[in-house]
């Protein structure tokens, strides 16, 4: 912002970075719910194995992205005395930008489990197609679609 010195631009980043994360943590964890009780329920004993697989690839991208989306808190957490607070956002950053990749990834294959569980396999690949563009444009694709400012 115009008028800020470093220290303030930094100050500003990291806040608004944490409180990015605050927002995308509940999705996670009500996914992560969702997967964790799921072999418990009296369906589960129907699924298929590709249902399975899919159902255990979601529960694995959950978890990482769960990682990857806390990691930063940590981090900060653990180096915030270190006076490097433009490394800790970089690396907070990314660890940010690969959590959700890996959000959208469970969250793709949690849309496969219920679409194909309650439809057929061709509803559920589309509806995970679908789910990914999805995912993949408004997360991605469009934020990256324009030229940084200063560019122009």
């Amino acid at each position: 912002m115009a008028g800020e010195d470093d220290k303030q631009r930094l100050d500003r980043e990291l806040i608004e970075l944490l409180n990015e994360l605050r927002i995308a943590l509940p999705g996670v964890q009500v996914l992560f719910a969702f997967l964790l009780i799921l072999p418990f329920s009296n369906g589960f004993s129907k699924v298929s194995e590709t249902e399975r697989i899919v159902y255990f690839a979601a529960v694995l991208c959950t978890m990482l992205s769960t990682a990857l989306l806390i990691a930063p808190t940590t981090y900060h957490r653990l180096r915030f005395r270190d006076r490097d607070k433009e490394r800790l956002i970089r690396i907070s950053n990314r660890l940010a930008i690969a959590g959700t990749v890996l959000l959208a990834a469970a969250m793709s294959c949690a849309i496969y489990l219920i679409s194909e569980f309650v439809f057929n396999q061709w509803v559920g690949l589309a509806a995970t197609a679908f789910t990914a563009v999805t995912f993949a444009w408004f997360w991605y694709a469009l934020p990256l679609s324009r030229p940084p400012a200063g560019d122009s």
